[in-house]
């Protein structure tokens, strides 16, 4: 399953579901949740209390002989106690749960984050970075929501209006109940539809909010394309237009909002006016006193303001277990690369590398390597040229297994690259790529991000090597210089200088080189191939490479073709059998 396939926020049901998914996160606090529960029944308790004690003070003070006495003192603060205390335990209460919603959001929030990152390439080239947080944000939120309005709010309405109708029944008939549970009935039937019918409004309006933040996203990411080709008014454009259908959607959906809202004070008013009218008869009539008006016109009141926001609260519900299930279902995506559960850790013997009858396409109507076969001797090095687009850098990401070989095997030490446990492979190679990305931090944790736990010593070696120690000296802020978002306030070379000392300091024993001075001018180049290859003494070493300058000093040249090899050897080798590789260097010294 892919992002693009997750359910929209406005199925055609509520998806109860999504309780049995949150519940395992929920048990932590199992005694928090306990006397949460125990501040709801007691809150409600005083709730349905409360017009109790008032009728009891109206009835005394109505009295021809009641006096200000002790009685009537006594119930005036039992009834300020009893709204003081459904108040305090409502606090209480969400004061309590809301530990542990927080706690859940935190541990579901971790662990999505650590799923996607375990996720294949494949998937993170497909994803809309701006709509999948946007997804994330919505599903751990609605977690919160679903807990705070449903579980203490809108079900035990639902029970406090099934025991004041029985109470009506009870105390003054048939009548006083009917007219509440027909109004309620009305109400919820009345919320259900008309929320149903605006939900397309809310669908389109949540549609335009993700793609306008996705565009807006997707145009900072590539702000430096956008400076290339001087297209700032472009991607403002289409933003704004972006931004027009947002508003369009949700000017739809706040007048549905108002029709919805009209309707419910309609059912409210027309049945607190009908009870009132009916309690109004028995008290001229005498069969009720006027406390009894004013115990009925609270009920009433009390009843109907917390189902006033019901059409909002269904919607939300609906929205709220779709979004926990999408991030449930992002939880699935399974990844591609098949790993066995019980994997051994790969096992470094020098480093020996094999790639056996590879063949790789990304889409299988495209191949893009065709049983490719070459072998790197422990602490040897290859390197790999051809034109763009022959499968360099596919050789690349098949190694560090970005991807699986379609046919064919790639072992390391004679271990199998897919049998193996996926961290300790990667962990094994250190990788300089072509395009280097670089954290929104300073220049020290960029570089210390190839090791965290390195030390300073270490550090400032791997700048030196890397040839970076002259321009952090020019730096007013040394190593603590913010390198921006991407790492864009340096040049490509400075950035190809910060990957280089950062795969310095990881200190693998397979390094693989794709294009790591292309960004570099000759001086440049010069100085970091020396460090480079100070770097690979010792270390099995695969080089990607455009410039065929910089790979004379290699064991072994593969040249690549429309996928295949088609020829090998040393760079004297190549030279002297005057085939592909001879012509690409003639051309280069041209």
């Amino acid at each position: 399953m892919r992002p693009s396939h997750y359910a929209d926020d406005a199925d055609s049901a509520i998806n109860w579901r999504v309780l049995r998914l949150i519940w395992p996160y929920l048990l932590e606090y199992r005694g928090r949740i306990g006397i949460a529960l125990l501040c709801l029944l007691a809150a409600k308790a005083a709730s349905v209390g409360g017009p109790f004690i008032l009728k009891a003070v109206v009835d005394g003070l109505d009295s021809p002989t009641a006096q200000l006495v002790a009685a009537p003192i006594a119930l005036v603060f039992a009834y300020g106690a009893a709204r003081l205390s459904m108040t305090l335990l409502g606090e209480l209460r969400d004061t309590l749960f809301g530990r542990v919603t927080e706690r859940a959001m935190r541990r579901l929030g971790l662990q999505v984050f650590e799923h996607l990152h375990s996720l294949d390439i494949g998937f993170h080239l497909q994803r809309r970075t701006g709509g999948l947080a946007r997804d994330i944000e919505r599903g751990t939120n609605g977690i919160s929501f679903l807990m705070r309005f449903f579980v203490f709010n809108i079900a035990p309405t639902f029970v406090e209006i099934a025991l004041v109708v029985v109470l009506f029944q009870f105390n003054y008939g048939a009548a006083f109940a009917l007219i509440p549970l027909a109004a309620v009935v009305l109400y919820v039937g009345f919320s259900v539809v008309a929320t149903e019918w605006r939900t397309e409004h809310v669908r389109a309006a949540n549609r335009a909010d993700s793609a306008s933040n996705t565009r807006a996203i997707d145009s900072l990411l590539n702000y430096e394309t956008v400076k290339y080709f001087t297209n700032e008014q472009y991607e403002a454009d289409h933003y704004d237009a972006e931004l027009a259908n947002w508003e369009q959607a949700r000017r739809r959906s706040r007048l549905s909002l108002f029709l919805l809202n009209s309707g419910q004070a309609l059912v409210i008013s027309v049945a607190i006016t009908a009870m009132l009218a009916l309690a109004a008869q028995r008290v001229a009539s005498g069969e009720l006193t006027l406390g009894d008006f004013v115990l009925i016109n609270a009920f009433m009141v009390q009843l109907f303001v917390p189902l006033n926001f019901l059409g909002f609260v269904y919607r939300e519900i609906k929205s709220s277990t779709a979004n926990i299930e999408n991030l449930f279902a992002l939880l699935r995506v399974a990844p591609a690369l098949a790993t066995p559960p019980d994997a051994p850790p790969l096992a470094i013997n020098g480093g020996a590398i094999s790639f056996n009858g590879v063949s790789f396409g990304y889409q299988s109507s495209r191949p893009i390597l065709r049983e490719v076969s070459f072998s790197v001797a422990a602490g040897g090095s290859v390197a790999i040229v051809g034109a763009s687009g022959a499968g360099k850098s596919t050789i690349a990401k098949l190694l560090f297994r970005f991807y699986d070989p379609t046919a064919g095997s790639i072992t390391i030490d004679g271990q199998p690259i897919d049998s193996l446990e996926l961290r300790s492979l990667r962990a094994a190679i250190g990788v300089v790529p072509q395009d280097t990305v670089l954290f929104n931090g300073t220049l020290h944790d960029n570089i210390l991000y190839g090791r965290p736990d390195a030390s300073p010593a270490e550090l400032l070696e791997a700048v030196e090597l890397a040839h970076l120690a002259d321009f952090v000296a020019k730096l007013p802020d040394g190593l603590q210089t913010a390198v921006g978002e991407r790492g864009l306030k340096l040049s490509g070379g400075e950035k190809q200088r910060v990957a280089i000392a950062r795969t310095i300091l990881k200190r693998p024993a397979i390094l693989l080189f794709d294009e790591a001075t292309s960004s570099l001018d000759s001086h440049s180049e010069r100085s970091i191939l020396g460090a480079l290859k100070e770097l690979a003494a010792g270390h099995t070493t695969v080089t990607i490479a455009h410039r065929l300058s910089t790979v004379v000093d290699a064991d072994q040249i593969l040249v690549l073709d429309n996928g295949a090899i088609v020829e090998r050897g040393s760079h004297r080798q190549l030279l002297a059998a005057d085939g592909a590789y001879a012509a690409l260097w003639r051309a280069q010294q041209h």
